[in-house]
């Protein structure tokens, strides 16, 4: 069975193992690199657990017989608390497909709820249509919004959105 569990300086090790393992397996799906964050110091890590400590921002670890399996996390927007941004999005390839990634952005949506947030926005890579198909089977829907994505200057970034004023299902 797997399990969600905060982010926290008692899995700080886990979490910084499956970042760099989602980094590495997922290059395009991040704003971030693995040759970036391999180089972070201890102290790097250690701020990235404050930001995510349940008030403006959370990370989920989920977890199958202590292995972790996937990682998300979601902010509340800096300008319009109202909202929430689904961050660091990843399931272990093996993982995929089982309900792992819906059981973590699900995590993401009732903290912001409970943070009174209204909405749930994300971006994801253009061309990563297995990305977007799920977040589209979860009830997200493309804003039309669009950026570069800052690693590959030939791709570009869309928003999602799904609302949050009513419970999922």
């Amino acid at each position: 069975m797997i399990e969600l569990v905060p982010v926290g300086r008692e899995n700080l090790e886990l979490f910084r193992t499956v970042r760099l393992g989602a980094l590495e397996d997922s290059p395009r799906a991040f704003c971030s690199t693995y040759a970036r964050e391999a180089q972070f110091e201890p102290e790097e890590w250690m701020r990235r657990l404050e930001r995510w400590n349940g008030e403006r921002g959370i990370g989920y670890l989920a977890l199958d017989n202590g292995e972790g399996c996937g990682i998300a996390g979601g902010f509340l927007d800096e300008t319009d608390s109202g909202r929430a941004d689904l961050v660091s999005m990843w399931t272990a390839p093996s993982y995929r497909r089982l309900g792992v990634g819906r059981q973590l952005v699900e995590g993401v949506m009732d903290w912001a709820r409970r943070r009174g947030a209204h909405s749930l926005r994300l971006m994801v890579t253009s061309g990563n249509e297995a990305a977007i198909g799920f977040y589209l089977r979860l009830g997200f829907q493309n804003t039309g919004r669009t950026a570069p994505y800052p690693n590959d200057a030939a791709l570009v970034e869309q928003e999602m959105v799904i609302s949050l004023l009513k419970e999922p299902g």
